[in-house]
């Protein structure tokens, strides 16, 4: 039996530690028969990068701040290089000052705003154009967002504003880039454990309503937001573009 992406090339930007839905992806690809390139910030994250790759069948690391220019650049050329198209990019990054996501959202700081927005969502349109050039076969951008974009959670604050921006990027990207048979998709996750999520104060607390109000009176397993970005990368969501498909075990339809 094919696995379902069974000699695709797959990008994946934004893996941090073991704990990151990134590498949950990562593994999710590869189990499925993906050749992966990954992405590392800085020559601190590289080691982690490269001890976690050693499971994964992975053909590149290479460095990638995406709120550089040049490095965004030397993305592009490097995956040139490797002479052989991009199937599917996982686009997996956000931040906040963690001083924006503690107080009121009204008390934000111009600087910490126009950060958000930068890394969380601007991003995303500039690996667009940095692996549309090399995705010469068409194939499938997927980003990550949350329920936040749309609905106020407390202490989400300005990550919930960019995340915003980030849908209404998909949505226009994908508009734009349909014609070159690239979709480009938003996975809405539940809230998990990663580092960064335990970064939003009273996060615990969050879990704990997720898992008695949630439809399947349970929180997001990690593994199940890899599935889904396997099936948008794979042929089997050859349809579908400039969506948000949530996993969340049901959270999204709950009301007071």
């Amino acid at each position: 039996m094919s696995k379902l992406l069974e000699g695709k090339f797959a990008l994946v930007l934004g893996i941090a530690n073991k704990w990151s839905l990134a590498y949950a992806i990562a593994q999710a690809f590869s189990r499925e028969g993906a050749t992966l390139g990954l992405t590392y910030l800085g020559d601190r994250q590289k080691p982690v990068v490269e001890e976690l790759a050693a499971d994964l069948n992975v053909a590149a690391i290479l460095p990638c701040d995406v709120t550089k220019d040049e490095d965004l650049a030397a993305l592009t050329a490097s995956l040139q290089a490797m002479n052989r198209p991009v199937h599917a990019v996982m686009h997996s990054l956000a931040f906040a000052n963690r001083e924006d996501l503690a107080r009121p959202f009204l008390e934000t700081s111009r600087a910490g705003f126009a950060l958000a927005h930068d890394v969380s969502a601007y991003s995303m349109v500039a690996v667009a154009r940095a692996v549309a050039p090399v995705m010469t076969e068409g194939g499938s951008i997927s980003t990550l967002t949350y329920i936040g974009s749309t609905r106020v959670v407390t202490n989400y604050n300005v990550m919930g504003v960019a995340k915003a921006a980030l849908e209404a990027s998909t949505r226009y990207l994908a508009s734009e880039l349909g014609e070159r048979n690239i979709r480009v998709n938003a996975i809405s996750a539940g809230p998990v454990k990663t580092v960064s999520a335990r970064g939003i104060k009273d996060f615990s607390s969050i879990l704990d309503s997720i898992s008695s109000r949630a439809p399947l009176r349970r929180t997001t397993d990690p593994a199940e937001v890899g599935d889904t970005a396997v099936f948008l990368a794979s042929d089997l969501g050859r349809g579908v573009t400039g969506n948000c498909l949530f996993v969340d075990a049901g959270m999204s339809i709950m009301g007071v």
